[in-house]
């Protein structure tokens, strides 16, 4: 092939004489740890020279690149592409002496509405049950029909999970290539649902979002990406310290990390094999998926959205360079285990731009098959590094959006609402911490600045923590302790977007200096962020009065003003940072 400065790293990293060229021209390559070298191989050498041309120091550094490189044969040394290919299943996997419908069946009589129904089957266990086997039932209701894959748990256990969402009568029949599962038939009945469960969160009103149910749903998330995979005193200590924050959203990864601060293994692993001898992507180890689940039950329980990272770049194990057939694969086996669970969310990537082997049409591929086998349409984004990912695609229920520069941020959710028409989710507005990275050592005060100013705009605003320890257990990746000072504002911001009408803030026209939220002539809430004026003169419609507030978004205190205001009037300010002033009709 031929190379150019649009090149991709991983691609030239595929020839063997063209990696010796790079390495070569840049010999700290050779030394790189494995989740750097990951993350180059998303690079072009336009942007490696870019982002290192005062080193380098060498105007004609590209140029020289692809002369060495124009001199690589094309054949030359070329990695065999991965030989794992899609695994047909077997037509005849039992014999036909085997009776259909034999396997012995575990199945509760009844279930609450928008809870799991778990179908076990005791079935074979020869060969290979993870790529032989098709498993799948029909849940019907009325004139309703629901198809819901099955999946191989392990040890000859099977399993079918469904969300029933209506309450009443429901049966199933399933649908096998091994008969001694195929056609096994049963009733319940779904009862309404317990206390606290309302239900998946969905998309309300454009740009919001609620419950199943109707109930008021606002994103307040935080980021723990590798918190599964630290053991169980440390995830113990996690979900402690969740249970008193204000954090009902968790982004959190399936496959574990390799990143700063995050070197150690994790417990489990994701497949059959070994890092020293390789995994074998058509055997998943149903303990780690176990593991997975237990605590996407354990957040559930806390009234915690799983916001799900099912690929990214931070890799040492080789799961973000998987082949196509290995990744569709392992999405089908995952959302067979995990849709019936009402607190899960669907992220296709963290930082998706950075997976160097994934084009356009793969992330399209993946969102078909997560759409399609999750009959119960859990919400679904595409997180950036670089470049926003198109949040115009149909199957995109909300943006899930990293910051694209250094300080501005939140500032941009209403252009974003205007481009999208969808719910703006900043999940990364960068870090509360004191790291070495510009991404992780925001103040606490300005943590809580961008989530005013992202709330003002009508969008949502996700936290997280990177605060250097001795044991470097960072809350980012790792959980434990949350040691910051904007935990407690997000919470108090919280209650006051929760005293809102309805529940959300929608923008409202602003001054040219102080962003503003409400309804129309019932309610105003003005943000003054990082200015600190002593007063402000308003201008309201005569003949309506308003409470007025000031409200100390750092302090967290709410000053009721006595008496009521209309037409144009004065507000006295404190002369500090981070003030806001609410106005309500008065009744």
């Amino acid at each position: 092939m031929t190379y150019t400065e649009k090149t991709r790293i991983g691609i030239i990293f595929k020839n063997e004489a063209a990696r010796a060229v790079l390495i070569r021209r840049l010999p700290d390559l050779a030394s790189s740890p494995p989740h750097m070298l990951s993350l180059f191989k998303s690079l072009t050498l336009e942007k490696v020279y870019a982002f290192r041309q005062e080193e380098l120091g060498q105007p004609d550094w590209i140029a020289d690149t692809l002369a060495e490189l124009a001199g690589v044969a094309s054949d030359s040394g070329v990695a065999e592409p991965d030989a794992d290919v899609e695994v047909a299943r077997s037509a005849d996997y039992e014999p036909a002496d085997v009776p259909e419908a034999s396997a012995a069946v575990q199945a509760p009589a009844e279930a609450e509405q928008w809870g799991i129904y778990e179908i076990e089957l005791k079935g074979p266990s020869h060969g290979n049950p993870f790529t032989d086997v098709e498993l799948a039932a029909e849940f019907k209701f009325g004139g309703k029909s629901v198809r819901m894959a099955g999946f191989y748990d392990g040890d000859g256990v099977y399993r079918i999970r469904f969300m029933p969402d209506a309450q009443g009568d429901w049966t199933y029949r399933t649908a096998s290539s091994a008969r001694s599962l195929n056609g096994i038939e049963g009733a319940f009945r779904v009862v309404p649902p317990s206390a606290g469960n309302h239900g998946p969160v969905r998309v309300k009103d454009t740009y919001h979002f609620a419950y199943e149910d109707g109930t008021s749903y606002i994103p307040v998330g935080t980021t723990c990406y590798a918190w599964t995979h630290q053991g169980e005193e440390l995830e113990a200590q996690t979900l402690e310290t969740l249970k008193a924050s204000p954090f009902n959203k968790m982004r959190m990864c399936v496959f574990p990390k390799s990143y700063l601060f995050n070197e150690n293994e994790p417990v489990y692993d994701p497949f059959e094999g070994s890092l020293a001898q390789g995994w074998d992507y058509t055997r998943f180890n149903p303990v780690f998926f176990r593991h997975l689940e237990d605590r996407i039950a354990d957040l559930g329980k806390l009234g915690i959205e799983a916001d799900l990272i099912l690929f990214h770049a931070y890799d040492r194990w080789g799961y973000s360079e998987m082949s196509p057939a290995a990744d569709d694969r392992y999405l089908r086996y995952i959302t067979a285990r995990l849709s019936a669970y009402r607190n899960v969310w669907w992220s296709l990537a963290n930082e998706y731009d950075l997976m160097w082997n994934k084009e356009p049409a793969d992330w399209e591929r993946f969102a078909e098959i997560v759409t399609t086998n999750d009959p119960a349409g859990h919400l679904i984004s595409n997180h950036n590094c670089f470049a926003f990912y198109d949040y115009s695609k149909p199957w995109v229920t909300h943006c899930s959006i990293q910051r694209v520069d250094v300080y501005k941020t939140s500032e941009a959710t209403t252009e974003w609402r205007e481009r999208w028409k969808k719910p703006i989710v900043i999940d990364e507005c960068a870090y509360e911490g004191d790291i070495d990275q510009g991404w992780g050592n925001i103040t606490g005060e300005e943590m809580t600045r961008r989530f005013w100013e992202g709330a003002i705009r009508g969008g949502y605003v996700g936290h997280g923590e990177t605060y250097l320890n001795p044991e470097e257990v960072l809350w980012w990746s790792k959980g434990g302790k949350l040691t910051g000072t904007s935990p407690d504002r997000i919470s108090f911001l919280r209650r006051i977007v929760e005293e809102s009408p309805g529940g959300v803030l929608n923008p409202l026209p602003s001054d040219w200096d102080v962003p503003c939220a409400g309804e129309k002539d019932e309610y105003y809430l003005y943000y003054f962020g990082f200015n600190q004026p002593r007063f402000r003169n308003f201008s309201r419609k005569p003949g309506t009065k308003y409470n007025v507030d000031v409200i100390d978004t750092w302090n967290m205190t709410v000053e009721r003003l006595e008496g009521t205001y209309e037409g144009a009037f004065r507000i006295e300010l404190p002369g500090r940072q981070f003030m806001a002033v609410r106005m309500s009709k008065a009744e």
